[in-house]
């Protein structure tokens, strides 16, 4: 656990679903080695593929509950952050795993660094049709109306949604998903920071901007965007000596690769 100390993790965009053994196996590890005695692990939306309230019971919900409290018990905080899929986890489902939630945009003092949190889909303003539907989606109201349904009701909505986002988004220009630069440079000036950190447009990479005024004596600022772990899992780990985004193999895929 020493080796952890003086660390934080980031990761977003695990979309955790009964089709996602090896995801769901690849956090377990993660949370086992990597994040044990580690200073913080933050989750940055998109925990789960979809998420119909906390009332909603699952083997993968609860598997993923006992092993963040467990990390958090042992004295690694643990935060969440809602996603486009997850936006309904809530205050009970968070305190079984022993983390905080945390609000869009969330900035935080990371060694000494000022780094700024979102999920990432506030930032792809150019997709007009999704900005109204994340309008709706994200509505206290809307919310509540949703949740007061019946369980397998919200399954079905749930589900019809998925599809429809599915099939909007193949007719739609792949630019045009990624986020807006001037929404970037926008947040990053508003919130006076030169780090940002987000997932959702499953596009890593670690990027070099400049922003359109100086902040803390500089003008250039760096946007970390996390991978999904679709096909590996993606890993910002953050220490007072730097950065770096690393993947990894799922352990299923190095048990075939290793033969």
């Amino acid at each position: 656990m020493s080796d952890n100390k003086n660390k934080t993790l980031f990761i977003s965009d695990l979309h955790l679903d009964t089709d996602t053994p090896v995801i769901l196996e690849s956090l377990l590890a993660l949370l086992h080695r990597q994040a044990a005695g580690a200073d913080a692990l933050y989750i940055l939306g998109d925990l789960f593929e979809a998420w119909v309230g906390d009332d909603d019971q699952s083997d993968i919900a609860d598997a993923v509950a006992a092993a963040l409290l467990a990390l958090s018990q042992a004295g690694t905080r643990v935060y969440l952050m809602h996603g486009n899929r997850d936006f309904l986890i809530g205050e009970d489902y968070a305190s079984r795993c022993g983390a905080t939630l945390l609000a869009e945009p969330t900035v935080i003092d990371c060694y000494g660094q000022r780094v700024a949190l979102v999920h990432g889909d506030s930032l792809c303003t150019r997709d007009t049709a999704y900005m109204a539907y994340r309008k709706q989606m994200r509505d206290p109201a809307w919310q509540q109306a949703f949740l007061d349904r019946p369980l397998l009701e919200r399954h079905m909505i749930a589900q019809q949604m998925r599809q429809k986002s599915q099939e909007a988004n193949s007719q739609k220009a792949s630019d045009i998903m990624d986020v807006t630069h001037q929404e970037v440079t926008d947040l990053m000036e508003s919130l006076e920071v030169n780090i940002l950190v987000h997932g959702h447009t499953h596009r890593p990479g670690i990027h070099t901007i400049r922003l359109h005024e100086s902040i803390r004596g500089s003008d250039e600022a760096v946007r970390i965007v996390l991978g999904s772990w679709d096909q590996k899992a993606w890993v910002l780990e953050f220490s007072p000596e730097g950065y770096e985004l690393k993947p990894f193999a799922h352990p299923a895929a190095a048990k075939v690769a290793n033969g």
